[in-house]
């Protein structure tokens, strides 16, 4: 659905929702897809959305809930009565309702999951157990498991009676007594295979699984890496406890990317969708990382401050310094923002670190040599400035450039290495090294070049 047809859309369920249609709009709605009927929902008024949510058949409710924000499904988890959201809870996959549960106040989730079934507490339970963005805390549970005894034909029996309460069909796990994952088998080669064949001996036992304790980050990557659709998910003892699919990965890597993104723009992360971010929330957010880089700022002023004496006979310096500093920041963030990507996609390590700082010398070397080239001409033409002049806001132009781009790529290698996030090492921090540093460098080549003493 793009946004011209969601606009229809909307104006169509809010004018029958306005003129208490109904059953129209019930019919509307059956006809429509989850997702968008959630993205519908999404712009629409606490109100309105839960009066849609009631109208919905019973059927698509737990779907659409499903994909509702975080923020939508609390109002209207709260909205309805125990019994109606324990239901609602009991509809959905073990891994969304777990992700909701954990959202909301304990009160709450008490009196849902006393309504709840018991195959449901369980597994809500199963899944709280792991640790904040683990695999096990975004895994499900609900998975079509085999025995390496069964023939084809007890297999798509098991399919049937199974399949319907499953994240997926399309691939099997098969485990033994002790529920250790010996293999898989898709579907698609059971339907092909006879009735009587022993899924012990047509199932692939080479099986790539992630431990439940693993970063789900480093989950997703490994689906990058394999191209699956789903992963089992196993115990120290390899013991399988349930599945990642493709549309949690999906999640993962959004909620990962956003993340970063936020730290690089030096705000701390929130899950929020913006609309949904309170102004004080917001404030809060980004005022930390503002105050602290505003303190860091003042190094700067020091150094112009120190060198102010002597630079006071040639005051035509000073206007190249929002250049130097601007140039040296970019420069530097182009290099931090490559080097964090190519960790975050496992293509650099610590130990590239050396060969990542001599790449980015020979780049800084070629891009301060070419800006400093076009630099020193608009310099003698443009501004008509004296020769020294320029050659001292030259040659600091080429330093400040390999300094820059020598800290961005080094920066984040470092932070990755002693335990930090290397988003946190990206533009605004290390603009604001590299601002430090270019005015030092600057005043020294200018403070010698010309004979001026502090």
């Amino acid at each position: 659905m793009d946004l011209e047809e969601k606009t229809v859309d909307e104006k169509l369920l809010r004018e029958l929702l306005n003129e208490k249609k109904y059953r129209e709009l019930r019919d509307v709605l059956s006809e429509m897809n989850a997702a968008d009927i959630a993205w519908l929902m999404d712009d629409m008024e606490d109100e309105d959305s839960l009066r849609i949510f009631r109208i919905l058949p019973k059927d698509m409710a737990a779907d659409v809930f499903a994909d509702l924000e975080i923020d939508d499904q609390q109002y209207i988890i709260q909205s309805l009565s125990e019994k109606e959201a324990s239901n609602i809870i009991d509809n959905m996959m073990a891994d969304d309702a777990t992700d909701l549960l954990e959202e909301m106040p304990a009160n709450i989730v008490k009196k849902i999951l006393r309504n709840a079934s018991p195959e449901t507490r369980a597994d809500i339970n199963h899944l709280l157990r792991y640790p904040e963005d683990s695999a096990g805390s975004v895994m499900t549970v609900e998975y079509v498991d085999l025995r390496e005894t069964m023939t084809v034909e007890d297999a798509i029996k098991r399919i049937r009676r199974i399949g319907l309460d499953s994240e997926t069909v399309n691939i099997c796990y098969v485990v033994d007594d002790r529920r250790v994952l010996r293999g898989t088998v898709a579907l698609r080669y059971l339907l092909l295979k006879n009735d009587d064949d022993v899924i012990g001996e047509i199932m692939n036992d080479n099986v790539i699984s992630i431990n439940t304790l693993t970063d789900q980050e480093e989950a997703a990557q490994m689906f990058q890496k394999y191209d699956f659709t789903a992963m089992p998910v196993v115990d120290n003892e390899n013991r399988m406890v349930g599945i990642i699919t493709i549309d949690d990965v999906i999640d993962i890597m959004q909620e990962e990317a956003t993340e970063d993104i936020e730290k690089m723009a030096a705000i701390i992360p929130t899950e929020k969708p913006y609309f949904k971010v309170g102004i004080l929330e917001t404030y809060r957010t980004r005022m930390p990382w503002l105050l602290l880089l505003m303190i860091s700022a003042t190094f700067t002023g020091a150094i112009i401050t120190r060198y102010e004496t002597a630079l006071a006979s040639h005051v035509i310096l000073t206007a190249y310094i929002p250049m130097l500093m601007d140039t040296g920041g970019n420069a530097g963030s182009q290099a931090s923002v490559s080097i964090i990507r190519g960790l975050s996609l496992n293509e650099i390590e610590f130990g590239d670190i050396f060969d990542a700082m001599w790449k980015e010398i020979r780049v800084a070397v070629l891009c301060g040599l070419t800006l400093s080239a076009a630099n020193f001409l608009k310099l003698l033409i443009i501004d008509r400035i004296p020769l020294t002049i320029a050659a001292i806001v030259c040659v600091t132009l080429v330093l400040v450039v390999m300094i820059a781009k020598t800290i961005g790529c080094s920066l984040p290698l470092i932070a990755k290495r002693i335990g930090f996030d290397p988003a946190v090492m990206a533009s605004p921090l290390i603009t604001t090294i590299v601002d430090a540093i270019s005015l030092t460098v600057y005043f020294l080549i200018a403070t010698r070049a010309l004979g001026l003493t502090l």
